[in-house]
């Protein structure tokens, strides 16, 4: 009657076990022949050592139904059998199993040494329980220590909490102490530094002690310096206020001086626009054309016997000569000719003294009149040397002179508030052809000039150099310059005879802002080629080409004199280049003077008298009254 219970028991249990135990065991099995690590369930007893919660629980419902079965589970005995050896090796090596649970794996062990038979099921069921008991002995065991493993997990994670927290303000805190440092290791070294500083400044300090007392010593002395300089500081007010005193009597006088420094400026400009007027009033006096006769002395000295010149008189000379009787009954008469210049200079005469009488003229040119002189006669009589002169100082000619004057005249009348402008020009007339004496290019590229009359009479030349110089070595370096380029060449009569008629021009512009005037002339300076006879120069080829140049050109400057002295409508100044280019001068705004030059040979009789001749026709000629050119 027991044996049906207990076979179906055994089946249900067989089942069970085969549901619930099978997949465990079978694999288990025979995992142990192939490996002989220990079996998996050993992790039940591993999460019991290692404190895993999550197992224990698992392995909890699998022991429940076992116990409720009773005698039905002791078929299931044999078959977990092989788990004991794993349990009771697991549990040895988790280390945190009892003592007891130890030995009851021992006892089970030996009740599995003395098997029982196979139909004992009793004793098997008994075992099964015994089993059962220890396990559920160990079960509880287990989940005391479980849950006593997880008060103690849950205290060690809030200590852990505490102690991350306790860490992490440690860790703010060694930061804290890491920054602190660093500032204190940078305090440290401000420390030494200041340290150093402390001891340059007690150094300085005792050096300043030093100095101290040695200023409170230099303080008492010059205390007692500072009451002496009071002392005289009062005497210096006093003197002071005597002293303004003065100063205000003598800016009072400076005042009044410079009063009379204007009423002087105005007396003197109008005291040089005075002079101005009477000295071209004494000019007009004298003739806006004057002649001046300079005999040359003879080459070896004294005077020629046909030239007379009274001692009395110096503007009278007198030509002389002995003509012979043609028939021989009748003694030699002398047959005199008399002319009268406005001055006569003598072969002893310097050119000191021929410039002192042509300076006044020279003036005129700064005071705003158009001045030309000239110089006439036949070659060989002195014109160039009359002009131009040599290079000592004492030999000078009248261009040189006249330059020396106006740069002179110039310079001074800058203190009356005048300012100049000088432009010089320098050109020739050679064979009727102007050639610019100031030219420094290729011949090859010489350009051609023409004469132009302008719309207010000025004559002006094309192409022509005009310099701007502001001194009078810029002027004399121009005018050696000319002489280089001026065509001369030798003759019977001269051995460097001019071939040609030079114009020196030098343009005047002054201007005195302060009394809103302003003037402009022209000086003009000429020396004319010698006249000459082909029987006494014996001219050929190119000279006697230039000799019938230079006397045509001087014919024609006769006829224009001519033409003004008796007054005619018609004044033929186109009949030549020197006529046209002197026109201004001639007939014009002007004031004029010409140099006769004659020579004292008695071979040269016939040339001089036709030279005094024609400068009586220039003297006694009469043309407008130059004015000046002023705005």
């Amino acid at each position: 009657m027991s044996r049906l219970p207990v076979m179906s028991s055994k089946r249900v249990l067989t089942s069970s076990s085969g549901s619930e135990n099978g997949p465990d065991c079978a694999p288990a099995q025979k995992r142990t022949r192939k490996d002989p690590e220990p079996f998996k369930p050993q992790a039940a007893a591993t999460v019991i050592g290692g404190k895993q919660r999550p197992v224990a629980a698992a392995r909890a419902p699998l022991l429940k139904p076992v116990r409720s079965m009773g005698a039905a589970t002791v078929a299931a005995g044999p078959s977990r059998g092989v788990l004991k050896p794993s349990v009771a090796a697991t549990s040895a090596k988790a280390g945190n199993v009892k003592q007891p649970v130890a030995a009851t794996g021992a006892k089970a062990g030996g009740g599995a040494a003395n098997k029982r038979h196979a139909w004992d099921l009793k004793g098997k069921v008994s075992d099964m329980e015994g089993k059962i008991r220890n396990y559920q002995t160990k079960f509880k065991s287990v989940n005391q220590e479980n849950e006593a493993l997880k008060g103690s997990m849950t205290q060690s994670r809030t200590r852990v909490e505490v102690m991350e927290k306790e860490l992490e303000k440690q860790r703010n805190q060694i930061s804290d102490y890491e920054e602190e440092l660093q500032a204190l290791s940078g305090v440290r070294d401000e420390l030494e530094q200041v340290s150093c500083d402390k001891s340059t400044l007690q150094k300085e300090l005792s050096n300043l002690e030093g100095k101290y007392k040695v200023m409170e010593t230099l303080r008492d002395s010059q205390e007692t310096e500072l009451q002496t300089l009071k002392m005289k500081l009062s005497v210096q007010e006093t003197t002071l206020t005597r002293v303004q005193g003065t100063l205000r009597d003598t800016e009072e006088e400076v005042r009044c001086l410079k009063e009379t420094m204007v009423q002087q400026k105005d007396d003197l400009h109008a005291g040089e626009m005075e002079r101005r007027r009477l000295h071209n009033a004494i000019q007009e006096l004298k003739g806006n054309i004057r002649v001046f006769c300079r005999v040359r002395p003879l080459v070896g000295g004294g005077l020629s016997k046909q030239i007379q010149l009274p001692a009395s008189d110096n503007k009278m000379i007198t030509l002389a000569k002995t003509e012979e009787s043609h028939t021989g009954k009748t003694a030699d008469t002398q047959k005199s000719y008399n002319f009268n210049f406005d001055r006569v200079f003598s072969p002893d005469s310097s050119q000191q003294e021929v410039f002192e009488e042509i300076s006044l003229l020279v003036q005129s040119a700064l005071d705003g009149y158009n001045v030309c002189c000239f110089a006439y006669g036949q070659t060989g009589s002195g014109k160039t040397y009359t002009m131009e002169g040599d290079e000592f100082d004492q030999t000078r000619g009248v261009i040189p002179r006249a330059v020396q004057q106006i740069f002179k005249a110039a310079e001074k009348l800058g203190a009356q508030g005048w300012e100049f402008t000088f432009t010089a020009s320098f050109v020739e007339i050679y064979n009727e052809t102007l050639k610019d004496l100031l030219y420094t290019g290729k011949a090859s590229k010489r350009p051609e000039h023409e004469i132009r009359k302008s719309t207010n009479n000025e004559v002006t030349i094309t192409n022509l150099t005009y310099e701007k110089v502001s001194n009078e070595d810029q002027v004399l370096g121009l005018i050696a310059l000319a002489n280089q380029n001026r065509s001369t060449a030798q003759t019977a009569q001269n051995d460097r005879s001019s071939r040609s008629h030079s114009v020196f021009q030098l343009d005047i512009e002054g201007v005195n802002s302060g009394r809103d005037v302003k003037c402009k002339s022209t000086l003009c300076l000429v020396d004319l080629a010698g006249s000459e006879r082909m029987v006494k120069s014996q001219s050929q080829g190119e000279r006697f080409k230039e000799m019938t140049a230079i006397n045509g050109s001087l014919s024609n400057l006769g006829l224009v004199i001519t033409a003004l002295a008796n007054k005619e409508s018609y004044v033929p100044y186109r009949n030549s280049k020197l006529t046209y280019l002197l026109q201004g001068c001639l007939g014009g705004n002007s004031k004029t003077l010409m140099f006769v030059n004659i020579a004292p040979e008695a071979d040269s009789f016939g040339e001089t008298l036709n030279s005094l001749r024609f400068a009586s026709k220039v003297n006694d000629c009469v043309i407008g009254t130059a004015s000046a050119n002023r705005k």
